[in-house]
């Protein structure tokens, strides 16, 4: 990335309000990455006044800067610029969070959903470089997407494009999120260790099960952990063959927790898509893993909040 691209030539942070934590990042003009910083927070801590805190904490590290990008897990109105819907976050529904952190930071304050952060974060500067048009799946606590065409997110006539985790993946309707966010892996694998007695998942207690321990023992070649995240994959591979066939899009990144797994997962995804994806659309459509890891919503609120300089 250019200065030029940039559009300024001071150093610019983003952070994201995840589900269990604030995660910061502090990238210079050119788009690299000079600093980050992560706090772990209980439910209760993701609030406004903690965010307040953090970011003026953030001075101490980063040193000064006058504008930060903020991704939240959540719908964002692009005509109100308020958060429409937040399951992770409920209090934060129809607040005007880009006001309220402006007024009592004094900082340029630009919010936006996390899965579109991340998107153009990895579009810019991770595992999208280079191409034109892509799709971004990230797979968490949630199930989201971001539509990027010709170098901008595409959000919708409400700003809710993207929303991969509502795609349904059988006859019944089920979505995609109720089987592959990381909730559903771990209640999904939970329901069903018992019936394998010589998985390694059987010395843990059924309720202490995480997906870190499912990723841990899939890669010590336990074989019903290596199952559960293949039939992950498949579940998420079939519905990026929805995303290939309607759009012909050129690159497809899958970030989020779960890709962890690596290629236990992401090789499950791209045999599933090929198998349903029309073929000359399947060939040039090109599915990878995101590069960002844990700081691309960061890395995109920040680069987004550069966007808005004229």
């Amino acid at each position: 990335m250019t200065n030029e691209s940039l559009k300024t030539s001071e150093n610019l942070v983003g952070i994201e309000i995840s589900n269990s934590a604030f995660i910061a990042v502090c990238l210079d003009k050119n788009g690299n990455l000079l600093d980050s910083q992560t706090v772990s927070s209980n439910q209760l801590e993701l609030n406004l006044p903690h965010l307040v805190d953090f970011i003026k904490e953030l001075h101490q590290s980063f040193g000064d800067f006058s504008r930060v990008g903020v991704a939240v897990p959540g719908l964002v109105r692009q005509d109100t610029k308020r958060v429409a819907f937040s399951t992770s976050i409920p209090e934060h529904t129809e607040v005007d969070l880009t006001s309220e952190i402006a007024s009592l930071t004094g900082l340029s304050v630009t919010v936006e959903n996390d899965a579109n952060a991340a998107g153009y974060g990895e579009y810019k500067l991770g595992a999208g470089r280079g191409s034109r048009d892509m799709f971004y799946a990230t797979l968490g606590k949630g199930v989201g997407g971001a539509l990027i065409f010709n170098g901008e997110i595409w959000r919708g006539i409400s700003g809710f494009a993207g929303e991969f985790g509502y795609i349904s993946i059988n006859s019944d309707g089920m979505k995609l999120e109720d089987v592959a966010s990381t909730t559903n892996i771990v209640r999904r694998t939970r329901s069903r260790f018992h019936q394998d007695s010589t998985s390694s998942l059987n010395q843990l207690r059924e309720e202490n099960i995480t997906l870190g321990d499912i990723i841990r023992e899939a890669k010590n070649n336990d074989e019903f952990s290596q199952m559960m995240l293949r039939r992950t994959g498949f579940y998420v591979g079939t519905a990026i063959a929805s995303v290939i066939n309607l759009l012909n899009v050129e690159k497809i990144v899958v970030g989020g927790e779960i890709m962890r797994a690596d290629n236990l997962v992401l090789d499950a995804i791209i045999h599933r898509s090929r198998e349903l994806s029309f073929a000359p659309s399947f060939e040039k459509s090109e599915i990878v893993k995101g590069e960002l890891g844990e700081n691309a919503a960061a890395v995109g609120a920040a680069l987004l909040s550069a966007e808005l300089i004229s």
